[in-house]
């Protein structure tokens, strides 16, 4: 699969930072000074994921999440039913009805796959993230040495 950038992966480095927004600041910087940025790119290498675990998933929390889910699905669609309902009455009797119908079913899928699993992810985590363990700033060799000249006047600022 091909890039979708115009500028292929590579350049003249002429910058190294250790985070992505120490390497962004550099690029304003340079597009302050009226540097063509369209030269630059930031690249992150040395890519790691990274996975916080957030706690331990026991099948209580398992079906208290998957009840929550649920319920917000089965009030969703109790909304729905509500629309056609022919008074107050029945309207309300519909939200109930469905919330309660899908914290229910909500809770047995939520205890249910956690224990198809049979313990062997029985913690929580976020999402796991992309992190790069350096941002370079690289730019077209012909336009190199003067964004080096930027952004040494950028590291003298501090």
């Amino acid at each position: 699969m091909a890039a979708s950038v115009s500028m292929p992966v590579g350049g003249v480095q002429v910058g190294s930072y250790g985070d992505y927004a120490q390497a962004q600041r550099a690029v304003d910087f340079l597009s302050d000074e009226q540097f063509p940025v369209e030269n630059v790119q930031i690249v992150g290498t040395d890519l790691r994921t990274v996975e916080q675990v957030v706690g331990r998933l026991t099948l209580a929390r398992a079906a208290m999440a998957g009840a929550a889910s649920g319920a917000w699905f089965g009030l969703f669609v109790g909304l729905l039913l509500g629309i056609f309902a022919p008074d107050g009455s029945s309207w309300i009797s519909s939200v109930l009805t469905g919330l309660v119908i899908g914290l229910v079913f909500g809770a047995l899928f939520g205890a249910a796959s956690f224990a198809a699993t049979r313990g062997r992810r029985d913690f929580a985590a976020a999402p796991q993230r992309i992190v790069a363990g350096r941002y370079d700033v690289l730019c077209q060799p012909q336009a190199a040495e003067q964004a080096r000249e930027l952004l040494a006047r950028l590291s003298l600022r501090g």
